[in-house]
């Protein structure tokens, strides 16, 4: 065995080990795709121009790409707690979180090989979820209805 392959670690998500075509750049590429996106966006992208300021966009998405990073990575680079600036946003409903979803995945299918985007898609699939109904509690609303969103359905 090598040097480097002492040093490699094998990453193991779900069970399963991560595809070695998973990296710092793709994941650059990926959060940088995505917000592009979402800067153009009719819907989610007046949400983002009230909140950050043309000249922090660098800094949000340097720590989307440190929580994307410890996020599939396994990374200790992000420290911060991703629900509260979403349960700010007054009216953040079903609509946003579906077309996140497919902003996302339609900018990880198209830089990522299918395996990356898949990954990258569950992950987003249950972050969604874990928002949509922390949003709803946060709210007094009732979480019984709320079902995950699945990627066919997008």
């Amino acid at each position: 065995m090598s040097q480097n392959d002492q040093s490699r670690r094998t990453i193991v998500v779900d069970g399963v080990p991560l595809p070695e075509l998973l990296d710092e750049t793709t994941i650059r590429e990926v959060v940088h795709g995505f917000y592009g996106e979402i800067r153009h966006d009719d819907l989610l992208g007046p949400i983002f121009h009230d909140r950050i300021e043309p000249d922090s966009w660098p800094q949000h998405l340097a720590k989307m790409c440190d929580f994307w990073s410890a996020t599939l990575l396994r990374t200790s680079r992000y420290e911060g707690r991703p629900l509260p600036p979403h349960l700010a946003i007054a009216g953040l409903g079903e609509t946003h979180f579906r077309r996140w979803l497919k902003l996302f995945r339609k900018t990880v299918h198209r830089i990522c090989p299918p395996e990356v985007a898949a990954l990258f898609m569950d992950r987003a699939l249950r972050i969604a979820h874990s928002f949509r109904l922390a949003i709803a509690f946060n709210r007094g609303e009732t979480t019984i209805g709320i079902a995950p969103i699945v990627e066919k359905d997008l």
